[in-house]
């Protein structure tokens, strides 16, 4: 007997069609790839039971003619492309000929189409139609309305693994939303069962898109574009639009960061790696920025035919643009929150020593090469459940350089929940986070006079788990010293073990949680100095629930008030504030 046949061709199609329409969500993504490759101004979006009863998209870009319409939902059928060479330079969304041809397939296939608003065609085709299908004239403007209606019907076994129809319904607009952060130029609308559910007006920004198609779910009265931030980068092949947003703006997961190539939402770690790379320092622990990158890269660099769907790319040189990206963000943050600090010559020393802890030349001596990491565990973050973002107030930089002149009127109010010290001054009320500010007042003082080391009367011995480890320490020995960490081989100790002879002075933990903590420093790579600096803060600095008396904790509160940078070293704000006409308006007095 034999054992391999040739599978009919409807058959064959319908099992092929499954690569590109999995779901009404795919549907929504090549109609709407049709839609922006025919140089559509508007493009609506239309769907029915979460797009399983009917997906629709309909523009005003170039039509068809009759002729193209009789071969469009043809297997391979493609305006885009004539030959193999021509995908080294073809800037379309698509270019295979698939989406029509799967359309067709798996549910019943409809195209209105004009080239001129004067003369309209129609087609309609589904799975097992004869061919040529019927194609009948009728009324419509310029342009093509491509719909899918019930998808599935003829494919059971398909059609039990879509899910509900809110949960369709939400995928294909969520693809809607992604197509329409990119082509900023084009008004897009989207309607489920007949309701009108996203208006997204053409703008001129790439920011004011991303704004409004991706940060809509954050809230209604967020205005999110006020926090983000449009970064421009260039090299060779490529170029790339970078929207993030500051420290104001963040979640617990990556959801919200995306990587777009040449108008396709695609999958990248490594671009979305270099978002959080350049961005270290700015975040709460735990926490991952919002934003996009948005690359445009030469076709014949990057080949965008190795996925069905064309959820990935491979780059010919990914290295240079994750450089570029992380580069960028990194300059961008470190310019945009330090600049405050540079009004006069000290607060300009200060911030050159911030971006790289400590200059050479002064006590500790450390690189510059080195970025701030997180020493917060993740569950000591508000939890941030669902699509919604925690959002805190964003801070005036401008009340640190009157704070030292004008703070006789200043007045101690009190602390509130173990935490916060409360400062009354000029009609309004600083709330502000002792663990914060003390951490940076911390982390100041080691920027202009080093980490203070303390030789210990007993020596700590340890051996280590891995070759890693040895040689992590061999090469860091110096660099270990420059943080007050005095680590040396262990002559005495036949298997090799270590020894260490300073620490921090001060330093509180345990040999074990020690040498735990010196050790995992060889996970920071170049961020090593900061890392630890801001360990150090962080776990000397006042706690949750300490009660200082009323005379240090104004103190602590006064000197918040005047730091140039009024976040913690981990990216937080130290402080917020409430006037007294807003407090009033709370409880509704005049």
């Amino acid at each position: 007997m034999h054992q391999i046949k040739v599978l009919p061709p409807e058959e064959a199609r319908r099992i092929a069609a499954g690569e590109v329409v999995d779901r009404p969500a795919a549907l929504v993504r090549e109609f709407l790839d049709n839609a922006i490759d025919a140089g559509a101004e508007n493009i609506d979006v239309s769907i029915e039971e979460g797009g399983c009863k009917k997906t629709e998209v309909s523009d005003d870009g170039s039509g068809m003619s009759r002729e193209d319409l009789e071969q469009c939902y043809l297997d391979h059928a493609t305006s885009k492309i004539r030959s193999l060479n021509d995908l080294d330079t073809s800037n379309t969304l698509g270019f295979r000929g698939e989406a029509l041809a799967a359309a067709s397939a798996v549910s019943r296939l409809e195209i209105i189409t004009s080239t001129d608003g004067r003369e309209a065609w129609e087609l309609v085709t589904g799975p097992g139609d004869s061919y040529p299908p019927k194609i009948e004239q009728t009324r419509r403007t310029k342009g093509t309305t491509a719909r899918a209606v019930n998808l599935f019907e003829n494919i059971p076994a398909r059609k039990k693994f879509l899910k509900r129809e809110g949960s369709e319904g939400t995928l294909c607009r969520q693809i809607f939303n992604e197509k329409a952060c990119v082509f900023n130029n084009i008004n897009f609308r989207f309607l489920s069962d007949g309701k009108l559910k996203v208006f997204l007006p053409a703008v001129d920004s790439v920011k004011k898109r991303f704004a409004d198609a991706l940060l809509q779910s954050s809230s209604e009265a967020f205005d999110g574009e006020n926090f983000l931030h449009e970064l421009n980068v260039t090299g060779e092949g490529f170029s790339a639009v970078i929207v993030i947003g500051g420290p104001q703006l963040y979640r617990n997961d990556r959801r919200q960061l995306f990587v777009f190539a040449n108008g396709r939402r695609i999958q990248d770690f490594s671009l979305i790696q270099a978002m959080e790379y350049g961005s270290q320092g700015w975040f709460p622990n735990g926490a991952h920025p919002i934003g996009a990158v948005f690359i445009n890269v030469d076709p014949s660099l990057a080949d965008f035919n190795i996925h069905p769907a064309k959820r990935e790319v491979r780059f010919k040189d990914p290295g240079a643009i994750h450089h570029a990206v992380s580069g960028a963000v990194k300059s961008f943050f470190h310019k945009l929150y330090l600049k405050d600090s540079r009004k006069d010559t000290e607060n300009a020393k200060d911030t050159e020593r911030e971006e790289g802890l400590f200059d050479k030349n002064s006590h500790g001596g450390i690189e510059k090469t080195i970025t701030t990491e997180y020493c917060y565990p993740a569950d000591s973050l508000e939890s941030h459940r669902g699509e919604k973002l925690f959002i805190p107030k964003t801070l005036s930089n401008s009340v640190s350089s009157v704070v030292n002149n004008s703070s006789s009127n200043m007045r101690y109010a009190g602390r509130a929940f173990g935490l916060f010290i409360l400062i009354e001054w000029e009609d309004k009320l600083y709330i502000i986070d002792q663990h914060a500010a003390h951490e940076r007042i911390l982390y100041n003082k080691f920027l202009n006079e080093g980490i203070p080391k303390q030789e210990l009367l007993s020596p700590i011995p340890f051996n280590t788990e891995s070759d890693d480890d040895d040689n992590f320490l061999f090469s860091k020995q110096k660099e270990l010293s420059l943080l007050g960490i005095e680590i040396k081989k262990d002559s005495s100790n036949a298997a090799g073990g270590w020894v260490i002879e300073a620490l921090p002075a001060d330093w509180r933990l345990s040999d074990t949680a020690t040498i735990k903590e010196i050790l995992e420093l060889r996970t920071a790579g170049e961020n090593m100095a900061k890392r630890w600096a801001a360990t150090m803060c962080c776990r000397a600095a006042i706690k949750d629930g300490d009660y200082p008396d009323d005379e240090t904790a104004f103190a602590l509160g006064k000197e918040a008030l005047s730091l140039p940078d009024p976040h913690c070293p981990h990216g937080r704000p130290i402080w917020t504030e409430i006037n007294k006409e807003a407090l009033y308006k709370a409880v509704r007095r005049d």
